[in-house]
């Protein structure tokens, strides 16, 4: 396991990107650090009447209403339940705060800009266009999302009247 963190291909460098680390299903990803602005125990989401499908409901979370969506889902995995270990992370998308449902957060990886590949035509069981590249580590592929393609204008727009 990797510790919180750890620098990963920093031999191939110097430019090392900050990502946090969680799993959806059997498989983990990473977001840039930078689009994180924190990582929360889950807390009760109330349901919105008349909310965008892709909304599970919003939270309040000290005093600012913030919509919440299961990203899982959102990428085309199989909806599960939450557990002790699922999170909500918060983030902004062209300046808009939003909260994803993970299935369990991990760490923080420093990892070197030469060890992220293009994305391939089809990773796993979800679509490419949601992919930013792959970490090849040392014993398995980090699939590394890019927030702002999970999200359409027109969506994000919606949020507004959450």
């Amino acid at each position: 396991m990797t510790q919180v963190g750890q620098e990963v291909g920093k031999d191939l460098g110097t430019e090392l990107r900050q990502f946090v680390t969680f799993n959806l299903g059997d498989e983990e990803y990473a977001i840039e650090i930078l689009k994180v602005q924190e990582i929360i125990r889950m807390i009760a989401i109330t349901r919105v009447p008349n909310s965008p499908e892709f909304i599970n409901g919003v939270i309040n979370l000290r005093g600012k209403v913030i919509p919440v969506m299961d990203l899982g889902k959102r990428i085309g995995l199989i909806e599960k339940e939450t557990n002790n270990d699922s999170r909500i992370i918060v983030v902004e998308i062209q300046h808009k705060i939003i909260g994803f449902i993970v299935d369990k957060v991990n760490i923080v990886l420093r990892i070197n800009k030469n060890i992220i590949e293009p994305t391939p035509q089809m990773v796993g069981k979800i679509e490419s266009e949601f992919i930013n590249g792959i970490a090849k580590m040392e014993n398995s592929l980090l699939i590394l999302l890019d927030l702002e393609k999970i999200m359409e204008p027109a969506e994000l727009d919606e949020l507004a009247h959450v």
